[in-house]
């Protein structure tokens, strides 16, 4: 029997296990339900490699991580068990299956590609020189797991990011991203008595959110105001203001561009003062990135007997940034095909997932035998 075979077989197995990973509830800014989920996610890498993950904890907060064998890292496999839903959205919106479609909160974002991804690896048959990191804080950055990415990858010859895929197309490359915070200090007044002594930081935000929504050349490059606070109370001349400012672009120069022109702005109003903070990044991951792995996954997939591959170019962006930013090939979007993430409606289709397992564990093989 096949491995795609085998993994066939095993569909009935991998729906199970999709439901017990949503069934327990982790948004990233829930400590304990990640430390319940990291549970769970251990459980199953355990059950299906034979071996138990290190716990990595960085400011209360629990990752995890596989190393196969002594030597090392020659492919590194990369996933997230944190979501952007928050607790209590189950007893609204359980999990469900409808045919070969299930719904619920993170089923393709990216608990499902966590199942692709451990029962790919049991159809491994060497794992020697495989790493596995499960981080619990994708969907907000990765600020604490960075480093143990980085450290994990570095040197290797791949890196997988299971990652959910629409119509079974490739991440093949993703944008660059840039946060900012820009802070406007005024000076507060009576609104009603004394306006005029006052300096108003939401008279000057409006301004600069304009000068800033200027900055983006769309396509390639947006530059968009997000959530934005304004003062106290309303009769008071506010003294205080912020924007929160998401920044994407492929070409890198592009994000140099617009952090000088940021990092530039000055006030419109006499007294104002302005604050530009970066927030959490994420290098850009270029389409050169992917070029080996992609050509490679089309030549499995082809073995396979699988549809022929596509890819496509997102403005979303992953850990596969991070992977690519230190100049590690990287090929995304491997894990479980569906649709409509971070929104109601959220779902995966159960009957690719032996396909987008075997294809993975074809890639693991096949990067092995390159080095």
């Amino acid at each position: 029997m096949s491995a795609l075979e085998k993994l066939r077989a095993a569909a009935p197995v991998m729906r199970e296990d999709l439901a017990g990973l949503v069934a327990v509830e982790s948004p990233s800014a829930d400590l304990d339900a990640l430390a319940r989920c990291a549970d769970v996610v251990a459980g199953l890498g355990r059950r299906c490699t034979g071996l138990a993950p290190e716990r990595v904890v960085v400011a209360d907060r629990p990752h995890l991580r596989w190393r196969f064998g002594d030597g090392p890292v020659r492919v590194v496999l990369v996933g997230h068990f944190d979501t952007v839903w928050p607790v209590g959205t189950l007893a609204r919106w359980p999990f469900a299956v409808d045919g070969d479609r299930c719904t619920g909160p993170g089923v393709v974002d990216m608990k499902g590609g966590l199942v692709v991804l451990f029962h790919a690896l049991a159809a491994v048959a060497d794992l020697d020189g495989v790493a596995v990191v499960c981080n619990s804080d994708e969907e907000i950055g990765s600020p604490t797991s960075l480093a143990l990415i980085e450290e994990t990858a570095a040197g290797a010859a791949g890196a997988l990011i299971l990652e959910g895929s629409a119509d079974g197309r490739l991440k093949i490359a993703r944008k660059g991203i840039a946060h900012y915070s820009l802070r406007v200090t005024g000076r507060a007044s009576h609104a009603g008595v004394a306006p005029h002594l006052g300096i108003n930081a939401g008279v000057e935000l409006a301004h600069q959110v304009l000068r800033v929504a200027a900055l983006g050349a769309p396509p390639g490059t947006t530059v968009t105001p997000t959530d934005a606070v304004v003062g106290t109370t309303s009769n008071t001349v506010p003294a205080a203001a912020r924007v929160s400012v998401d920044v994407r672009a492929f070409d890198p120069a592009e994000l140099t561009r617009v952090d000088t022109a940021l990092r530039g702005l000055r006030p419109v109003l006499p007294g104002a003062e302005l604050t530009v903070e970066l927030g959490p990044s994420r290098p850009a991951m270029p389409e050169s990135a992917s070029a080996s792995l992609f050509a490679l996954a089309r030549r499995v997939g082809a073995e396979l007997g699988l549809p022929p591959l596509s890819g496509e170019a997102v403005g979303g962006g992953s850990d596969g940034n991070l992977t690519a930013g230190i100049g590690v090939p990287t090929l995304d979007g491997l894990g479980v095909v569906g649709g409509n993430a971070h929104a109601e409606g959220e779902w995966s289709d159960l009957a690719t997932m032996p396909e987008r397992a075997a294809l993975v564990a074809g890639l693991v093989d096949a990067i092995g035998r390159l080095r």
